[in-house]
């Protein structure tokens, strides 16, 4: 498994509050994040695999509503997550 609770709670120690804070907007676009680095990854292997780029068109979208809804409530933290993670808005 690519995705351990070891490595859930390293993403949030690090892009959340806490290890326990998985609810913050910033720990979960850092969450989606590293599962879209990853599915691309096997895409790139699996290029016929439709199921899961199903999954990673999912998987963008809600990261974009994500973003979108950090955008208009609170500007400095969108700008913080999107310099960290190294994104392109």
């Amino acid at each position: 498994m690519y995705l351990t609770t070891e490595k859930k709670q390293e993403i949030f120690a690090k892009h959340g509050k806490s290890q326990a804070d998985t609810g913050s907007a910033e720990g979960q676009v850092a969450l989606f994040t590293y599962r879209i680095n990853h599915l691309t990854g096997h895409l790139k292997n699996n290029k016929k695999d439709f199921n899961t780029e199903k999954a990673l068109v999912r998987l963008v979208g809600k990261r974009k509503k994500m973003l979108d809804y950090l955008k208009s409530k609170d500007i400095e933290r969108y700008r913080a997550i999107i310099a960290e993670l190294g994104l392109r808005k």
